[in-house]
């Protein structure tokens, strides 16, 4: 449990399994600072477990037999396993001897994910995607373009995977949004801002995201913030800013507690990504009334955005029609209400529902 868009999905889901009637356990390899920090916030009803594991080089070995115990131990009627691209859940079951259902959740463009690390390692993860899977009792697909890929590289029918969205928009995010900010840049009339939210890594794309605010920059006055983790890419994209001569307009904010603050106030919002498995934060900057633009990478920003409808989509890598897609954006943006009404299709409520319903199904 980082922060990312995985554990809010996770969260959110939570009290809505609580409030369906069922007894909820939050199953992590170790306790992460960010989990300190949330812990005392969990709906009441959640047991915490720590399986108390370090990284290591037998962290896989760790997690099947440390999961095989508490699977005896427990006997779930439903293991959720989310971010397991290696079936590490099923070998638990396997070994635990236990009759407990395993619902693996894919939250990412698997074959995008897996093709970033060539080698050996990698086509074993396939083999081992592609045997256990086919042996799970439920597949949930957060895109019908992850389906799709998960499809193909299993020949898992596609009728077999169920597509159901992130669970994104709660209240808790609405009056976060409200909240103001301590930032200059997003004061009442300073120039407008551009901006982008996700982990400072490759497959975000953050050059290409640079490379078009540099042009848009040359026809009018705006502004490019980004948040989300530093990491060690920094220093590329700050040397690529200054080499196209808008450093002064780019800032790197770091992980921002409250990101839904920063997308009301902004102009539009950007999503870069090479690819995804869904795209919260879409979804998110859309509920908070902000116009957005996007990649037309794999998997999800189209579903998200109505293929155009509600946001403009441009090819990935492509800056000179990101570009253009912001500075159209920028000229005629979507009314906020119209945002907002799309992005109640992705409320917790709503998508936990989808959620309880297929997992009864799973159990009867």
């Amino acid at each position: 449990m980082y922060g990312n868009g995985l554990t809010r999905v996770i969260l959110n889901l939570l009290e809505s399994m609580i409030d369906s009637g069922f007894q909820v356990d939050l199953v992590v390899p170790n306790i992460t600072e960010y989990h300190q920090s949330f812990e005392k916030n969990l709906p009441v009803g959640v047991r915490s477990i720590s399986l108390d594991l370090k990284p290591s080089r037998t962290l896989f070995v760790g997690k099947i037999f440390k999961l095989s115990h508490y699977l005896k131990q427990e006997k779930p009627a439903v293991l959720m396993a989310h971010g397991d691209y290696i079936g590490v859940a099923n070998l638990a079951k396997l070994v635990s001897r236990q009759q407990s259902k395993v619902l693996h959740g894919i939250r990412i463009n698997i074959s995008r994910y897996f093709d970033q690390f060539p080698g050996i390692g990698t086509r074993l993860k396939y083999v081992l995607l592609k045997y256990f899977y086919t042996t799970s009792d439920g597949l949930v697909a957060v895109s019908k373009g992850v389906a799709e890929d998960l499809s193909k590289i299993t020949e898992i029918p596609l009728n077999q995977i169920q597509v159901i969205y992130n669970p994104v928009v709660t209240i808790d995010l609405l009056n976060k949004a409200k909240q103001p900010i301590d930032h200059p840049w997003f004061m009442t009339g300073e120039p407008p801002v551009i901006l982008g939210a996700g982990r400072l890594m490759i497959q975000k794309d953050y050059p290409t995201l640079i490379r078009a605010f540099a042009k848009v920059r040359e026809h009018r006055l705006c502004r490019l913030v980004m948040l989300g983790e530093i990491t060690p890419h920094k220093v590329e994209l700050e040397a690529l800013a200054q080499a196209l001569g808008v450093a002064q307009d780019v800032q790197m904010l770091g992980f921002a507690e409250n990101p839904y603050a920063y997308m009301s106030k902004a102009a539009v919002f950007v999503m870069s990504s090479q690819f995804e498995g869904f795209g919260n934060v879409l979804v998110e900057a859309m509920a908070t009334g902000t116009p957005v633009v996007s990649t037309d990478c794999e998997s999800g920003p189209a579903e998200i955005l109505g293929y155009g409808q509600y946001g403009k989509l441009a090819p990935v890598g492509d800056s000179d029609n990101l570009a253009a897609a912001i500075g159209e954006t920028l000229d005629c943006p979507l009314d906020a209400k119209t945002l907002q009404a799309r992005s109640q299709d992705f409320t917790t409520e709503k998508i936990a529902e989808q959620y309880l319903r297929f997992i009864q199904q799973i159990i009867n």
